[in-house]
Order: C-alpha cells, then structure tokens, then sequence
C-alpha cells in the first residue's frame, strides 16, 4: 500500500506559515530531493557569485590604488593617451568607489556599472591605438562585472530603517 502524504491547499499553507520551499516538501518524496537539489545548486551559485565580487573588488582596489598613487606603469600607459596625473587620479578614485560600492548592497548594481564603465573606457583608448592585446586582456575583467550584475548581490538584503 502506498503511504501518501497529506496535501494542504494554499490557504492552510499560508496559515501554518510553511514557506514554499517547504510546502513543496510536502508533495511527494521526489520533490523533496529535487528542492535539495534546486537549494544546492543556488548555494554553489551565491558561493561562486561572492568569489567572483571578491576578485572584482580586489582587483579594482589594487588598479584603483594603483592609479591614484601615480605607479610608474600606470602613468606610462595612460600618459599615451594624454592623461595628466590629475585624471589618472581622478580615475584612480572612481575605480576605488565602485569596488567599494560593489560591497554594499544597495550600491552594488552602481558599482559594478561604474567599474565596467571605467573598463570600458581603457578598452576604447585600447581600440583606439589599435592595440588588441590591450582589450584582450581587459575583457575578462569588464565581463566579470556583467556576469556578477547578472548573478545579482549574493547576500539576503536587509534594510536598515
């Protein structure tokens, strides 16, 4: 004999307050596996996400510092498109913001938009020189902001009122 168990309609699920991940545990015992899985396969998501925003913020914060103090590298390529070491700074300090703001979750989409943006703009003057090599090896790091925008804050928000 098959041992069912009980089925709740909507209304008494909302009423014992179950969530729905919950009432689908309810359904049958393949579900039950296969809501695991789904609950697995998001955390492997969220972890994968939250290393992806350590690495971009990382890297934003070391070329952001890098540009703000005036290193030697940066001001060589960015004197070939005619940047004072006023803009380089100035550069240097948005790069530093977005990676910070990346951590928050309010900012985190503004961030991320700020940070491929200023990518994007060495991509250009890459373009610009005609220079491959250059785009190729920023491109990764402007998509990696795409792909963690696509993948959305890791965290649960809380709104602090």
């Amino acid at each position: 004999m098959l041992k069912t168990q009980p089925r709740f309609s909507s209304c008494e699920c909302l009423s014992i307050n179950l969530s729905y991940i919950e009432y689908l545990n309810l359904l049958t015992p393949k579900s039950l596996s296969s809501v695991k899985r789904i609950k697995c396969m998001i955390t492997t998501l969220k972890i994968i996400n939250s290393i992806l925003i350590l690495i971009a913020v990382t890297m934003g914060l070391k070329q952001g510092w890098a540009m703000f103090s005036g290193s030697r590298k940066m001001i060589e390529m960015f004197s070939k498109w005619d940047f004072s070491v006023t803009g380089l700074k100035v550069l240097g300090v948005l790069t530093l913001c977005s990676a910070l703001m990346i951590l928050f979750s309010k900012t985190f989409v503004y961030g991320n938009v700020l940070m491929a943006s200023t990518i994007l703009l060495i991509i250009g003057f890459h373009l610009n020189e005609g220079n491959l090599k250059g785009v190729l090896i920023e491109l990764p790091f402007f998509l990696l902001n795409l792909i963690i925008i696509y993948l959305k804050y890791p965290l649960p928000f809380k709104n602090a009122s």
